[in-house]
């Protein structure tokens, strides 16, 4: 890939991690798809739009801007090879013909400029290497005018698989989940660090709003345990700790999960992100 300035994340998303969410992509989307149509409604799409989805995975929320827009086009940019496969053959299968992929890191890649009517993201924008420089380089790829529309995580502790992950400090080493401003998945939970970035990369009209969505993690306790833990976290976590504790976690884990498991089987999890919205500002 040429360009890509952000290489920690390349090389995860291009290993293990990007491996295991292009298998179980139908299972991160029953996680997240509860803020699809929050996300989508927030970018005005219009039928005849041009959309840029940023970190697009395995191209859920692509192919849906794609169905929004039936006259217009919809390009989703990832690092991971692994994901924009499974999303190139999953656009192919349902017949999506105005829906294209590409591999490339945002704060670098070559857009043509004013080329989008509308950019968007669910969970991709979080671990930018440069944030402002990443934004800067996606607004210049919309119009005057255009809309950015992305979700991101709120703080930690307003999400419940990182309670139920929190739970198992006893046995594994559990950190903090790491903090706003610091690279990570929390690096936007703070919404003063959100209008910062974006000002500094010329958008306005910043809106911030709190937003909250159930996600299917698992039929039963025990297979929504076994998936938090074969997540690049949970992995990471457990093949620091030996077997006893290794066992201990995956039963207080399950323990955990019970108090979500519905009366149908599934474990469903609250998650609490922000959906922001900005402008590129109109000539």
């Amino acid at each position: 890939m040429p360009d890509i300035v952000n290489t920690e994340q390349a090389q995860a998303w291009n290993g293990p991690e990007g491996v295991h969410w292009a298998r179980n992509q139908d299972r991160w989307n029953a996680v997240n798809e509860g803020f699809n149509k929050p996300l989508l409604d927030a970018a005005d799409i219009a039928e005849d739009h041009r959309t840029l989805d940023l970190g697009c995975g395995s191209g859920q929320t692509t192919r849906l801007a794609a169905l929004r827009a039936p006259q217009g086009r919809a390009l989703g940019l990832d690092l991971s090879g692994p994901m924009l496969a499974e999303a190139r053959a999953r656009a192919e299968r349902e017949g999506i013909t105005n829906a294209s992929f590409t591999q490339g890191d945002a704060q670098t890649h070559p857009f043509e400029a004013d080329a989008f009517d509308a950019a968007i993201s669910r969970y991709g924008v979080m671990f930018f290497a440069d944030p402002v420089a990443a934004f800067g380089n996606v607004g210049r790829a919309l119009r005057p005018g255009g809309h950015l529309a992305f979700v991101c995580p709120a703080d930690a502790a307003l999400n419940d698989w990182v309670l139920a992950m929190a739970a198992l400090r006893d046995f594994l080493p559990v950190g903090d989940f790491g903090r706003p401003g610091l690279p990570g998945m929390f690096s936007l939970a703070a919404p003063d660090r959100i209008r910062e970035v974006l000002t500094a990369a010329g958008f306005t009209g910043i809106t911030i709003n709190q937003t909250q969505a159930y996600g299917t993690w698992g039929h039963g306790a025990e297979d929504a345990a076994e998936f938090l833990l074969g997540t690049g976290p949970g992995r990471h976590l457990m093949e620091q700790a030996d077997a006893t504790a290794r066992a201990l976690a995956r039963r207080t884990l399950t323990d955990h999960l019970r108090d979500h498991q519905a009366t149908d089987g599934t474990v469903r999890l609250r998650t609490t992100s922000w959906l922001v919205t900005a402008d590129r500002p109109a000539r």
